[in-house]
């Protein structure tokens, strides 16, 4: 009898195609990261996608991707082929703090749109990584190829970018599992109530203004935010280095609007105060540590300050800028 592994094996050359009994070794296991390890050709982003769409059945069941298989069930389907979009390689400048063959670790600038979107197709991080590794192109998503995490336009600092599909799926299981350890830096409104401390508090969409995230103790995601305060500046704002254990969207900026120190720049979560002379949000990644998916070392990069921070805090009278950066 054919086995699973040749089953998907072979159905993955012919459209990609396939039905495949589970056995009790995979009693358990999600149906989304099943589909991942046996058919590692094809990118996570093309596998939930597919099965959201209703293209891929357990028992003939539409199930959801973090659905547990069970023994004995039948998964029968396919996955969609990988959609063609024209992402134009272009010369973006970045500082490239790491590079081998299975990733590249990068400093994106601020005001930099990580990828292409609604109406802008142009002049994103992903155009400037295609140009500089025109492979990039065929790895994860093909509208965010390469892209394992994401920085919002206005925040700087410190990315990992995959080189190869294997890579890609090993390092957003590490996000995903946050086997990573992830500082920042913000600037922040006002003067913290303690000098460190660590925030939990759910986080999901704002049940009004969508394109908002809020605190929402009914089903918003589980996150987790700590904070140092290394300077502060006359009782007007703070420097803190903030630790997220979580990755939620906008999770540093909600949570520091939060405890009432909103981020100095932030006119959608600080929009109650003057952010008149701030050039953007001052919320910097700033280092990075996780275990190279290949080769197991421990990779630990720090992103320098980009210049305008760096002013912004001189101006402020800063006491050792260069030991912040």
């Amino acid at each position: 009898m054919e086995t699973k592994e040749a089953a998907l094996c072979r159905s993955s050359r012919s459209n990609r195609n396939f039905q495949v009994t589970i056995d009790t070794g995979l009693s358990g296991m999600r149906l989304d990261q099943f589909l991942a390890q046996h058919l590692p050709s094809t990118s996570r982003a093309l596998i939930i996608a597919s099965i959201r769409k209703g293209l891929i059945l357990v028992d003939g069941v539409h199930r959801k991707s973090s659905y547990r298989l069970k023994e004995s069930e039948t998964l029968q389907g396919s996955v969609e082929g990988k959609q063609e979009i024209d992402v134009l390689p272009e010369h973006i400048s970045f500082p490239v703090l790491f590079e081998d063959d299975s990733l590249l670790i990068i400093s994106k600038p601020p005001g930099l749109v990580v990828h292409p979107g609604s109406g802008n197709h142009h002049g994103t991080l992903v155009n400037g990584l295609v140009h500089h590794c025109r492979s990039i192109a065929d790895v994860g998503d093909s509208l965010r190829p390469g892209i394992v995490h994401r920085l919002d336009k206005d925040t700087s600092g410190i990315m990992v970018v995959a080189k190869t599909e294997n890579v890609h799926r090993l390092l957003v299981d590490s996000f995903k599992n946050h086997q990573l350890h992830k500082e920042y830096l913000a600037l922040v409104h006002g003067v913290l109530k303690e000098k460190n401390g660590r925030l939990v508090a759910p986080i999901g969409r704002h049940p009004v203004q969508r394109q908002k995230m809020a605190i929402r103790q009914t089903g918003g995601k589980h996150a987790a935010s700590s904070w140092q305060v290394l300077e502060e500046f006359n009782s007007a704002c703070s420097l803190v280095k903030v630790v997220i254990e979580t990755g939620r969207t906008h999770q540093i900026r909600v949570h520091m609007a939060h405890l009432g120190c909103p981020v100095v720049g932030d006119t959608v979560y600080g929009s109650g105060r003057d952010n008149r002379l701030f050039p953007r949000q001052l919320l910097h990644a700033s280092r990075l540590v996780f275990r190279h998916p290949v080769t197991d070392a421990v990779i630990d990069k720090k992103a320098e300050l980009w210049p305008d921070f760096t002013d912004i805090l001189k101006g402020l009278g800063a006491s050792a800028v260069e030991e912040n950066e």
